[in-house]
């Protein structure tokens, strides 16, 4: 994979910080620095930001397979609603990987070597294990032990091999940490944008991901050891003072990523899930957020973690918005009747646009049903049938008045025709099935370089207004983004409350339920908390968007003590504990590594029912030659893995297909990953 690794080295080493509160302003060298001659703490902070943006899009594409939003995007559409997966799907995080990361790995540890830099060399090695774990959990089998030499095409290792490696990679950084540096080496603070040179912190990360490897092989009862798992969590972080994460930042003239052009200060997730405008918050998600253990109680993160949009918006003479009110996002239905998706097609939900003036749309209806329907919807948001309307010979309407509707016939059809209001979001299309898409906020969020960027909107506007000029320059707010997709969002590493989450997991499965429950409800507050401290920087900061506000205190402490959360041991489930963790993990891989570990909603795991109630294939599900399976039972009912990269498949066909034959099947979706098997044998059957 040389071919691979060393495209943008010249680039990356081109680059150096001038410090780590600013952590990635450009300096350009003038003697343009080779691999050899770059220091370690200028080296150090790219690999970090580089490991993020594969992280971030491994997040967004597997959180599409949760379930946990709706995409247009092909690739992530496919992951999520046809299950007809793309190949396309599943490049950019390896090759960002390697190229961004993996490949500067051996300089920083070679030269802090030499230095007598331990904490420098033991960053290496969990940017190394943090990489290839992600590889791995994604691809099953990957080129591990020889992946960064200079072997073009390298032979690939089983997963056992490169968990247990990586694992190691972990033990050895511990032991690093715990090794006082060199007289005269670098301070690890002058390089270290994750945790600022707190090497505490960074021996809490270390066991935190320990805790979280260990968790992966709860179906192998050779390899699962709770005991193991609970002695890490001791040594993992304890509080949300001790989360280890990158701050991110929304920058006037943001310098790009190297390799695929994306801003390079702002959050991995941002980048993927809401610098387009191709996804959308879906039923699923927002369900448990309003109606977690059928309690029908709002969760007072749902504002925070949903966009909302303006509506009823009214304009002044000046064009401005005068008055208007905010209207949550209607989640997009993947699992149940799926009636909008059905109607029309699985890539079909529609971004809005702004109407300036009054705007007519005819939409031709012939079923009388359907048609009363539509008005129906049009009734019920105050559209009143026009009584002056009337149509030409060549279908013009003339006569209508803002906020009407006007039904008629033209060449022996029906049709109905809309008059939207000046300040009403519409869609710019014929097609009726589309006309209530306005119902579904984009994840989109603005920043400095991209919407706001565009018309020269206040630095602190982070409103998505719809790519339109005309929205921005009247106020008009069509998304308010989301907490943990916003440019400036910090993306979080390890955190005290997914440890909580691990633990009372582990509890849970020791039978410990009084333990499980103390711990399942320590991290539904910590989570809160943790997003409350970031709300109220926000707020301080000067952000007015409404989602970037603080939570109402007293609706935190009502929620907590609500049926929505588990009360006590005998009324905790399993179900209860990993759907908490899923609203606090939210875009994150290890949502996906949840649902494996638990057969998704199958049931048959241990006593623990169904863990996922409500997901399951959808009514447009195409993917049969992807996951064959016919029962929910079946382990290759579900997708499982993805598909290898197009470097590896092009580049070093024979090595991938002696790790799996199955290897350029298109079932290769549905065959488990190593720790996603009961044992070494079914996982070797799978690959043979």
């Amino acid at each position: 994979m040389k071919f691979v690794k060393y495209i943008a080295l010249s680039s990356v080493m081109a680059l150096g910080l001038t410090s780590c509160n600013d952590w990635l302003d450009v300096n350009v060298d003038p003697d343009q620095p080779t691999a050899e001659s770059i220091t370690i703490q200028n080296r150090l902070p790219w690999i970090e930001k580089q490991y993020t943006y594969p992280a971030g899009c491994a997040n967004v594409r597997t959180f599409a397979t949760c379930g946990g939003f709706y995409s247009t995007n092909a690739n992530m559409n496919a992951a999520s609603v046809t299950w007809n997966c793309a190949n396309g799907l599943t490049t950019t995080p390896y090759q960002t990987f390697f190229v961004g990361a993996a490949n500067n790995i051996p300089y920083l540890y070679e030269k802090a070597e030499a230095q007598g830099a331990t904490y420098y060399m033991a960053a290496a090695e969990v940017l190394h294990a943090m990489g290839f774990i992600m590889l791995t959990d994604l691809y099953g089998e990957i080129p591990y032990t020889d992946a960064i030499g200079a072997n073009p095409v390298p032979p690939y290792d089983n997963g056992k091999t490169v968990w247990e490696g990586c694992l190691a990679k972990i033990d050895h950084a511990i032991e690093l940490f715990n090794t006082p540096q060199a007289a005269n080496a670098p301070s690890l603070a002058e390089g270290d944008i994750w945790n600022g040179g707190d090497v505490n912190k960074w021996i809490k990360l270390c066991y935190g991901l320990k805790a979280r490897w260990l968790l992966r092989v709860t179906k192998n009862s050779e390899y699962y050891d709770p005991e193991a798992i609970l002695a890490a969590l001791a040594n993992a972080p304890q509080s949300n003072d001790d989360n280890s994460y990158q701050a991110c930042f929304d920058v006037k003239g943001d310098k790009t990523d190297f390799l695929l052009g994306d801003p390079i200060q702002t959050s991995g997730n941002w980048d993927t899930a809401a610098y387009g405008k191709t996804q959308w918050a879906s039923k699923f998600f927002i369900d448990l957020l309003t109606n977690m253990r059928g309690a029908g109680v709002e969760d007072p993160r749902v504002d925070r973690l949903v966009p909302s949009s303006m509506t009823n918006i009214t304009l002044g003479e000046d064009g401005r918005v005068r008055s208007y009110q905010w209207r949550r996002a209607v989640g997009v239905d993947l699992f149940g009747d799926a009636e909008r998706l059905v109607a029309g097609g699985a890539t079909s939900i529609a971004v809005q646009t702004f109407a300036t003036a009054k705007k007519e749309i005819s939409y031709e209806i012939a079923d009388d049903a359907k048609r009363a329907t539509f008005i129906n919807g049009f009734k019920a948001n105050n559209y009143k049938a026009s009584t002056s309307a009337a149509v030409d010979g060549d279908g013009k309407i003339s006569g209508m008045l803002e906020r009407e509707y006007f039904e008629y016939s033209y060449k022996d059809s029906k049709y109905v025709a809309i008059a939207y209001p000046a300040g009403a979001w519409y869609v710019n299309s014929s097609n009726y099935i589309q006309a209530g898409d306005t119902a579904y906020v984009n994840l989109n969020a603005g920043s400095q370089n991209t919407n706001n960027g565009t018309w020269g909107m206040p630095a602190l506007d982070t409103y998505y207004h719809s790519n339109d000029a005309a929205a921005a320059n009247a106020g008009a707010v069509s998304g308010t983004g989301a907490f943990q997709t916003y440019a400036q969002s910090d993306f979080d590493l390890v955190t005290y409350y997914e440890m909580c989450f691990i633990k009372a997991e582990v509890l849970m499965r020791k039978g410990d339920a009084n333990g499980a429950l103390q711990a399942y409800k320590a991290g539904i507050r910590a989570h809160m908390d943790r997003m409350q401290t970031k709300l109220k920087q926000w707020a301080a900061a000067g952000y007015e968007n409404i989602s970037m506000q603080p939570m109402d205190d007293a609706a935190i402490e009502a929620y907590l003590n609500s049926a929505a959360v588990a009360q006590s041991a005998g009324d905790l489930k399993m179900s209860d504990i990993m759907l908490q963790k899923y609203i606090a993990m939210g875009f994150s891989l290890e949502n996906w590594v949840d649902m494996r570990r638990f057969n998704y909603s199958a049931g048959n795991i241990g006593s623990f029912g169904v863990v996922y109630p409500g997901y399951g294939r959808t009514k447009l599900f195409t993917g049969g030659s992807v996951t064959p399976g016919a029962n929910p039972t079946d382990v290759n009912y579900w997708i499982r893995r993805w598909r290898q990269g197009s470097q590896e498949l092009n580049f070093n066909e024979d090595n991938l297909k002696a790790s799996n034959v199955h290897a350029y099947e298109p079932y290769l979706w549905s065959i488990p990953v190593w720790w996603d098997c009961a044992s070494d044998a079914e996982y070797e059957a799978g690959l043979r």
